[in-house]
């Protein structure tokens, strides 16, 4: 399963049933699990964790240094989970000492071609990013998310769950779970409808999270009055929680 041609450091941990490809370059300190196929001319570089079954493309440098001026060689790390897809010419970076030290990616991700995750960025699960998507620096993403081509996201921005951002979306703040968002900057654009009943949310849950939204951005109601209207709406509609949550929490401000 690893091609002759392939460079693989004495210190890298590699399962049974890994596949390398020709020319690909496995340095010191790079775990992968079984499964995870690796294609030619990839350059992964140590401390990295690669789960189980992840398909990763020619070309891609999964692993390197950060792009952060402050960062002098610090022993960080990037995990990725399982089942994740990355395609041509990703860069996904380790994390800084100033954040976590770890840039973690979950499970079930499909990472387009010419995809950049920055330093200490964190991704939950079944993420799209489309072609030349980027991430700033501590960026995190929520589950299910849908960045489209070309997108950025500026640092230490949070990208909520279920939510579905526009090619050539310009993100700046946070993005709260459920909505739609396009433009340059971006703005809101409703809800993420369409996403939500393909992942079998009911036709009642999309209506009050329809409301929920309109409590958020129609209401003109300041945004602590806007989540208390929200809380009282969890009973009814649980699938409300996380985006209560998310406005709980400051970031940089959220996309209005």
């Amino acid at each position: 399963m690893i091609d002759p041609r392939a460079v693989i450091d004495p210190d890298a941990e590699l399962d049974e049933g890994v596949s390398i490809g020709p020319f690909s370059i496995i340095g010191a300190g790079v775990k992968i699990a079984a499964g995870t196929e690796v294609g030619p001319h990839v350059v992964i570089k140590g401390p990295t964790q690669i789960g189980r079954d992840n398909r990763i493309y020619q070309f891609a440098s999964v692993g390197e240094n950060p792009q952060d001026m402050k960062y002098a060689g610090e022993p960080t790390i990037l995990e990725i989970g399982d089942r994740n897809v990355i395609r041509e010419f990703a860069t996904l970076h380790r994390g800084t000492v100033q954040d976590q030290g770890v840039t973690r990616i979950g499970n079930d991700n499909l990472l387009m071609a010419y995809i950049h995750v920055a330093h200490d960025c964190l991704l939950e699960d079944h993420i799209i990013m489309a072609n030349a998507a980027s991430l700033g620096g501590h960026v995190k993403i929520g589950r299910h998310a849908i960045l489209g081509g070309f997108t950025k996201v500026h640092q230490f921005c949070r990208v909520g769950a279920h939510s579905f951002c526009g090619m050539g979306s310009a993100i700046s703040m946070d993005l709260p779970p459920y909505v739609m968002a396009s433009g340059h900057p971006a703005k809101p654009h409703g809800i993420n409808r369409e996403g939500l009943s393909r992942r079998g949310f009911s036709d009642e849950t999309i209506q009050q999270i329809k409301r929920a939204y309109k409590l958020l951005y129609l209401s003109k109601k300041r945004l602590e009055e806007a989540r208390e209207g929200i809380d009282g709406m969890l009973n009814e509609t649980p699938e409300l929680e996380i985006l209560s949550d998310f406005l709980k929490h400051k970031g940089r401000g959220i996309l209005r």
